[in-house]
């Protein structure tokens, strides 16, 4: 029978490892970056080799071509030799063999020689002969390769490019790629988390300054500006955590880590939505540009580095919530009050700490002992549940004293009503805290809130509360 040679990326996994190379030499030796011209001057197998020896990673993790994977056993479950040929550094290729434990031999670039497309073809056919092999490959440059090939299998390849490989050997089977519409856009820009940014519109409601048109219109292209700049570092933040991303539950679903979106899309992508961003945030005001751009650089040292820290990470999101509210501030021409900034700051640490301890509680359920990419143990949870726990009452505590301000008596026509307030705040926070402890909790507690019935009742019951003592009501 005739061999079947497989590639690797975009073939047998999901994404290209020389892509992913890259992203990790960027994230864990930055500095590494200014070598690449001079590897790329000595060819593009010298530039291979040398992104590898500078990476780990884990085959297990890798997204794999489920359909072909299981194809490739059955096929090798009856006799047929599989042979991986990649253009991936050996270095790369072997492990991925080892892991699955079906290849019979690896041919892969070698620091020297780059196993891409003509060179790929001469030696498959230097070693099989013409006509002597089936090849596996998803992209335009295997059709160098077919044309040496017996049979062509064709994986998540763009369209027509079977027709062309059918006319230089028989088709013998196609594995489809995933659709890219719209829903999977939405999955990459994160969209869902554009509701955070409704917290740019808290300084305009603080204020009482809800009819005020001037103020809507320079918030409304604020909340579009930081929506894009927010898109920005998620897609950033997806492609250096790949790796830890693959083996979080639900996290390894993502549109990067489970290589549904190729990695260069994400890289092209990020500076265009940042320059869109810039474009719209001009038109706000400088104040507003300031603050966005505190924003996007708290946000790239938080994806850098920051996340991986102790205590620090949480105190960088509860801060990166605190910037919209300033920022909507500035976005309106609003002041910022200090109980306002007290508030959020406790609130969203506290929220921060419920987010680590709800993932701190998934990885024991998963039997591991730290959070992959995290600077906490599995140990760290209980205290990560009082320290949040805390937080959560120091914020119900800075609004009850708020409440007890002149500047209540000014700006509400029945402040005592309002008062009313605190037991509902104080309620959700111990809410939040028990779907927490039993394990109800999503990744991200804002997006809880906004699916909880619960919740979403004591949401509204606030804001009534709110509003009827400030156009007064007695009873």
């Amino acid at each position: 029978m005739h061999p079947i040679v497989v590639d690797l990326d975009g073939t047998l996994i999901r994404t290209d490892m020389l892509h992913e190379s890259a992203l990790r030499v960027m994230r864990d030796k930055p500095l590494d970056l200014l070598r690449i011209p001079y590897w790329l001057a000595r060819g593009k197998a010298h530039l291979k080799s040398n992104l590898a020896s500078r990476v780990a990673f884990d085959p297990s993790s890798l997204p794999y071509n489920q359909d072909l994977l299981a194809w490739l056993q059955a096929q090798h479950a009856a006799g047929r030799r599989l042979i991986l040929c990649t253009a991936s550094d050996r270095s790369i290729a072997e492990p991925i063999a080892d892991h699955l434990g079906f290849f019979d031999e690896v041919m892969a670039s070698d620091g020297s020689s780059n196993l891409a497309g003509r060179n790929k073809a001469d030696a498959l056919e230097a070693r099989f002969g013409r006509g002597g092999y089936d090849y596996v490959g998803n992209s335009s440059a295997d059709l160098h390769v077919w044309q040496g090939a017996r049979r062509a299998i064709v994986v998540n390849a763009r369209a027509g490019l079977a027709r062309q490989a059918g006319r230089l050997c028989e088709v013998e089977k196609e594995f489809p790629s995933p659709a890219l519409g719209m829903g999977m856009l939405r999955r990459v820009l994160r969209a869902h988390q554009w509701l955070k940014n409704g917290l740019l519109f808290v300084p305009l409601l603080a204020a009482h300054e809800v009819f005020n048109g001037d103020s809507w219109i320079g918030l409304l292209l604020a909340f579009a500006s930081f929506s894009l700049c927010a898109s920005t570092v998620y897609i950033a933040n997806d492609l250096l955590d790949l790796e830890s991303d693959r083996t979080h539950p639900r996290k390894r679903a993502r549109p990067f880590a489970s290589g549904a979106v190729p990695a260069w899309m994400g890289v092209v992508l990020a500076p265009v939505l940042f320059g869109l961003s810039l474009v719209l945030g001009s038109r706000v005001g400088p104040d507003f540009m300031f603050w966005l751009l505190v924003y996007f650089a708290v946000t790239c040292a938080y994806s850098l580095r920051l996340k991986q820290l102790v205590l620090l990470d949480c105190l960088a999101l509860a801060v990166l919530y605190t910037l919209r509210i300033v920022a909507g501030g500035a976005a309106a021409g609003l002041p910022m009050s200090f109980w306002l900034l007290a508030f959020s700051m406790f609130l969203f640490m506290s929220l921060a700490f419920v987010k680590r301890y709800a993932e701190l509680q998934l990885q024991i359920m998963n039997g591991k002992d730290k959070a992959h990419g995290r600077g906490y143990a599995t140990a760290d949870a209980p205290l990560i549940q009082m320290l949040g726990i805390n937080t959560g009452i120091a914020a119900v505590l800075v609004l009850a004293l708020y409440l007890n301000s002149e500047a209540v008596i000014v700006q509400y026509a029945t402040p005592e009503l309002v008062w009313a307030a605190v037991p509902v705040m104080l309620f959700w926070v111990s809410w939040i805290w028990l779907q927490a402890h039993r394990g109800h909790m999503h990744d991200d507690p804002v997006v809880f809130a906004v699916k909880d019935r619960v919740s979403l009742l004591a949401g509204t019951t606030f804001g009534l509360i709110v509003a009827l003592a400030a156009i007064g009501w007695t009873w």
